[in-house]
């Protein structure tokens, strides 16, 4: 999306370039140039608010992005932090260990009596 907004923005900078130079080289009286530069000149408001409004709308397209990739990795990390709670709480489920399954000296006494 920038660089839609370069490219728009990159041309109608050009376009003003590129006609004022063609006013001042082109083979005309002094009167009529300046003519045509009052007229000019006289679109630069037009000119500036299309601008602007083109930058406002890719501002606004390219925030509503960021936003939305900012809500979607914020769902996925909470996502992640429930599921590791979860897991923290769980308790193992191991098979008793051989060594607690051992009878204690006491338990081998009452045997060998």
């Amino acid at each position: 999306m920038a660089k839609t907004g370069s490219f728009i923005t990159g041309m109608l900078l050009g376009s003003a370039i590129g006609a004022i130079t063609g006013l001042l080289v082109a083979p005309r009286t002094g009167r009529e140039t300046r003519q045509i530069l009052k007229k000019s000149a006289d679109a630069l408001p037009e000119l500036a608010e299309d601008l602007s409004t083109t930058v406002q709308l890719q501002a606004d397209r390219f925030s509503e992005t960021a936003l939305r990739n900012w809500d979607d990795t914020l769902e996925r990390l909470r996502e992640a932090i429930a599921a590791g709670i979860e897991a923290s709480q769980l308790e193992p489920q191991y098979p008793a260990s051989p060594i607690s399954m051992r009878p204690t000296s006491v338990e081998q006494n009452k045997h060998n009596n």
